[in-house]
């Protein structure tokens, strides 16, 4: 799933540091390249092995005719234009929709503050919060992630993994009876009512505990929603079409406008005649490789390789959920004097010998070094009379007491 490489380009040194990446396969623009670089390469070394070698001199004069043709037009197509803003958006909408997942540690965090008790009933309470939570995230991940969907078919595998309890798939069965809309907001509607339960049971201090912890669930319901209005309006349709058709079809026309044709000829943009063509290979391999980015991180959750690693989240959800409202409910380790309990702050924070040229001066502003002369520590100041523009000299803090 998600390809990460940021410990390997932690520092830059010699020639730089993406060069060891340019050799790694998965997640590369190689891997989800290679079949359309070799479709290319024989369709194009096809026309250049029957220009050469099978066709009539009619036919060539025919070939070198439409391949010129080719290369003079083939530059009206904005292919760099189009396909630059359509990774551009792509690429936006991609960390959006990260940014969109939502995390159950914050109301885990709330609930296990704000919820107080050690009896059964109060970790029941706490559990049962933020099991719902998790149950509707992974309901909602079930509808736009095929992965998840895969690993959850049925409401019975979420019974076998604890997330839903067989009682309350038979509400959830009762619902869809009633309604053909998606019930992913259910728990958080339970979670919710329980929140008032336990105000009520006098488990939560306050109104504003009872406020904080519903704004909490409403925004894992408002993350959820966000997750699923990307998955219902995509980009249009329309500029995809125009993005795919504008790069297929401008490669099209390169088949036939970047042949090597003869240079007897005397074409002046053909002086030379070579059987590889370097560039436009190069050219095929960055604009469709721009093209298959988009086509990658356009739907974040699927299953190629940079997609994101939903199931893992699913698990780490729920684990870390019940650690903080259950096994670290109001524990903590013996409060003691820190080191500096004396010295009230550390005047500096040691460093190995290692680091120790890391070391810098706290920066004090640009300003700090220009040299002022002696006329700028004169502490008087001069007040311009508006009437005759003539300068009146007082002393600070005597003429001006408010100063």
């Amino acid at each position: 799933m998600t390809v990460t490489y940021t410990d390997q380009v932690a520092t830059c040194s010699g020639m730089g540091v993406f060069w060891k990446l340019l050799f790694r396969w998965r997640g590369s623009i190689y891997k989800l390249l290679w079949p359309n670089l070799i479709l290319f390469a024989v369709c194009y070394f096809s026309l250049s092995f029957a220009y050469r070698t099978l066709m009539t001199q009619s036919q060539r004069d025919l070939f070198e005719k439409l391949s010129l043709h080719c290369l003079t037009h083939m530059d009206l197509i904005p292919v760099s234009f189009v396909l630059g803003f359509y990774v551009a958006l792509v690429v936006g909408r991609w960390w959006s929709q990260y940014q969109s997942i939502p995390w159950p540690d914050s109301l885990a965090l709330n609930v296990s503050t704000l919820i107080t008790g050690q009896d059964d009933r109060s970790r029941l309470i706490r559990r049962t919060i933020l099991r719902y939570a998790n149950l509707s995230i992974l309901m909602t991940l079930t509808m736009i992630c095929p992965a998840v969907k895969k690993r959850f078919p049925t409401m019975g595998h979420m019974i076998d993994s604890g997330f839903l309890l067989p009682a309350e798939q038979t509400v959830f069965e009762s619902m869809n009876a009633k309604t053909s809309h998606s019930n992913y907001w259910m728990p958080l509607v339970w979670a919710a009512t329980i929140v008032t339960q336990a105000k009520r049971e006098k488990r939560i201090a306050d109104e504003f505990s009872t406020k904080t912890l519903v704004h909490e669930i409403n925004k894992i319901r408002s993350d959820c929603h966000n997750l699923l209005s990307y998955d219902w309006i995509s980009i249009p349709l329309v500029y995809t079409q125009v993005t795919t058709l504008a790069v297929y079809a401008y490669f099209i026309a390169s088949l036939m406008g970047n042949q090597y044709l003869d240079p007897s000829r005397g074409y002046p943009t053909h002086p030379i005649d070579l059987y590889f063509p370097v560039f436009t290979f190069l050219q095929f391999f960055f604009y469709m490789g721009w093209l298959m980015v988009a086509e990658t991180l356009v739907n974040p959750f699927g299953d190629n390789d940079d997609d994101f690693d939903v199931n893992w989240l699913i698990d780490r959800n729920l684990q870390v959920s019940y650690v903080i409202v259950d096994e670290l409910h109001q524990e903590y380790p013996k409060m003691k004097k820190d080191q500096y309990w004396n010295e009230i702050f550390p005047a500096e924070l040691p460093y190995t010998e290692a680091t120790k040229h890391m070391q810098t001066a706290p920066f004090l502003g640009s300003a700090q070094h220009i040299e002022l002369g002696v006329e700028y520590m004169d502490r008087r100041i001069i007040v311009a009379n508006a009437g005759n523009r003539r300068g009146n000299v007082c002393e600070t803090n005597r003429d001006f007491p408010n100063v």
